[in-house]
């Protein structure tokens, strides 16, 4: 049966010739019974020691862990029902793909019956059903990946954990392998982790993410709001393909008010959020999805550099006049080349704006109000 999982002000430390390593900084959180939730970041995060601890691989240095009421803090592994499928394909060589799936069911004891009929249902839910009598080394890697997923399946776990299960896989087979997973916990009555660098993954698969920073929480939320109300630079460069595009500017006070006045731009800004902000350094986020060839309430003028044919979408890869690296994404851009000048548009609506520190001051609906002007 799913359980919650709770991490009260969980910390690890490495300790090697005298010196400490944090891998885990005062992680707190809670994640919902029965979700599907994803830990990424890039690498050295600290989201694959946070999975282990989970798993009951590695023991906090400090903090607390647990399953709904239970504390599992000091539990071994096997005392907490996890499953565990991990980033390299761990499969017995020499024992088929049926004896593998049904490998931890032997071991904990279970009637071959019945090991049977979960090792059925596995491989129907998987579709590998005509390669139970096979050996791994007949199997294709996305096969082989099947297999180590029925073998955590059988086991009707309470927690499912996902070490980067697709990180070796090409890009055909990880996307097929998605939907197997979301299919797979679909049919599980179990709470899922889910461990990868790859943003993609997170946003397409997850109810909630959780974006880790030097081994600290930068933001826990569905993926829809790590889009749209990122509560940092870190979360709105990371989060996003393209790369949220960042352009610096100034607070300025003007006849008409407050704006944020960067390179060919002056956004103006409610008072209530930047009057005392006025002279300081700040950085306005956009999106490459939100610069628009038809243009905008606001303009700005991108020099083109490369362009990539993403199917139908074209990626422009510019700068401004001043050299801020600007990317932009559009059906239009088709006809554009290296050196062409464009002019973009863009609504105050789809900004996001943050301090010097990368903190989030406001996103865009705070700036969607205020009556469009081109230059401060």
């Amino acid at each position: 049966m799913a359980r919650p999982i709770h991490l009260d002000s969980v910390r690890k430390e490495y300790r090697s010739a005298g010196s400490v390593h944090v891998a885990v900084d005062d992680l707190t959180l809670s994640i919902p019974e029965g979700s599907f939730t994803t830990l990424v970041g890039p690498s050295g995060c600290g989201k694959t020691t946070t999975l282990r601890m989970i798993a009951g691989l590695e023991t906090p240095t400090e903090g607390r862990l647990s399953f709904g009421d239970e504390d599992v803090t000091g539990q071994s592994p096997q005392d907490r029902n996890c499953a565990m499928v991990f980033q390299s394909i761990a499969l017995y060589p020499h024992m088929t793909v049926r004896r593998n799936i049904g490998y931890g069911l032997k071991v904990q004891g279970v009637p071959k019956d019945e090991r049977d009929r979960r090792i059925d249902e596995a491989a129907e839910t998987l579709q590998i059903t005509e390669q139970l009598e096979k050996m791994p080394a007949e199997l294709s890697g996305g096969q082989q990946q099947r297999v180590a997923l029925g073998s955590a399946f059988v086991q009707d776990p309470d927690v499912l954990l996902l070490d980067e299960p697709m990180s070796d896989l090409d890009a055909k087979l990880k996307a097929e392998l998605r939907v197997e997973v979301q299919r797979l916990h679909q049919e599980l009555d179990a709470t899922v982790v889910y461990v990868t660098h790859d943003q993609t993954e997170a946003m397409t698969m997850s109810d909630q993410v959780i974006l880790l920073n030097q081994g600290r929480l930068e933001q826990f939320a569905p993926p829809g709001e790590l889009f749209d109300a990122p509560v940092s630079e870190y979360v709105a460069r990371f989060i996003g393909t393209p790369s949220t595009n960042l352009l610096p500017a100034t607070v300025a006070e003007t006849d008409d008010g407050y704006a944020l006045a960067g390179d060919g731009f002056g956004v103006l800004a409610p008072a209530d959020r930047f009057a005392d902000r006025v002279g300081d350094s700040i950085t306005v986020g956009i999106r490459p999805q939100y610069l628009s060839a038809d243009g905008g309430d606001y303009e700005l003028t991108v020099i083109a550099g490369v362009v990539e044919q993403l199917g139908t979408e074209f990626v422009v890869h510019g700068h401004t006049p001043d050299g801020t690296d600007v990317d932009a994404v559009s059906t239009a851009f088709g006809a554009v080349e290296h050196g062409d000048e464009l002019v973009v548009g863009f609504d105050p609506g789809d900004l996001f704006v943050f301090d010097a520190d990368g903190r989030t001051i406001c996103h865009g609906d705070a700036l969607a109000g205020e009556t469009p002007r081109q230059s401060p």
